[in-house]
């Protein structure tokens, strides 16, 4: 089991979504968060040009077996990457071990959990 986090702008946020739906990936938590790396935004307000320390994203977490980390991470790459060669500011995706996963409804673990 792998948890997939990926960070992406906030205009790829439904695209990214319908393409995890067409690769039946359908079980995502989506937050709102903000930060920076290679991309520094820069906004336009009341005619001034601000450079703000952190830039508006959202994280998508998805936990999913083995066998659908690819489908899951090509999915996310094709939907967020803005134009054939991307841009700066498209995004990460870290994939991370996952010990387990517990339904709490259930008491299922593992990969039926899921």
């Amino acid at each position: 089991m792998k948890l997939i986090s990926a960070i992406i702008r906030e205009t790829k946020l439904d695209q990214v979504r319908e393409a995890l739906i067409e690769a039946e990936i359908t079980r995502i938590t989506v937050s709102r968060v903000s930060g920076h790396g290679q991309q520094m935004g820069e906004e336009i307000y009341r005619t001034t040009r601000i450079v703000p320390n952190l830039v508006p994203k959202v994280r998508l977490e998805i936990a999913v077996n083995n066998e659908f980390v690819d489908i899951t991470v090509n999915a996310i790459i094709e939907a967020a990457r803005s134009g054939p060669d991307g841009e700066v500011g498209d995004g990460k995706i870290f994939i991370t071990p996952l010990e387990d996963c517990i339904r709490i409804r259930t008491r299922e673990r593992g990969g039926k959990a899921i």
